[in-house]
């Protein structure tokens, strides 16, 4: 037999539950995409490199392109679509940046907003250097990045 043995996976995306059958190397980028329907977090560079595929694990910012899904089980996995379960409100990150104009053509903002939340989590009241270097990771080509880091200071105050 020269298959490969897939296992199956479970872990949480908000407050979900989920089960899948993955293949060995299959990344937590195509599972939340192609298998689980979460599209925000974008296919940019399959490398690292752009930080479009920005999600939370645990609670701390990984780009789900290098992630192999086995590597969240019994995790819990943060998705721009779970930060506004019930649709009426934004979490403030998402407001803030819609507030400051902090996007464009949107391709980053769901990793940029992501790195944003764990930022403050961890330290609500980032330095200009701070915030700059937390984006760092996180490829914009559109908005030349002024309005993203109005955004982040303003959630800094």
């Amino acid at each position: 037999m020269s298959g490969v043995a897939s296992r199956i996976v479970t872990f949480r995306v908000g407050d979900r539950e989920v089960e899948v059958m993955v293949k060995p190397m299959t990344t937590l980028q195509a599972v939340l995409r192609y298998q689980l329907g979460y599209t925000a977090a974008k296919e940019g560079c399959r490398q690292g490199g752009c930080g479009s595929c920005t999600v939370l694990v645990d609670g701390e910012p990984l780009m789900s392109c290098l992630v192999p899904a086995e590597d969240v089980a019994g995790r819990q996995v943060t998705t721009l679509e779970v930060l506004a379960p019930d649709g009426d409100r934004l979490d403030p990150v998402q407001q803030a940046f819609l507030d400051h104009g902090a996007y464009q053509c949107g391709y980053c903002s769901p990793g940029m907003i992501m790195i944003t939340k764990a930022l403050l989590s961890h330290n609500p009241r980032p330095t200009r250097e701070e915030i700059v270097d937390a984006l760092a990771g996180n490829v914009c080509r559109c908005t030349g990045y002024r309005p993203i880091l109005a955004a982040v200071a303003s959630l800094a105050q």
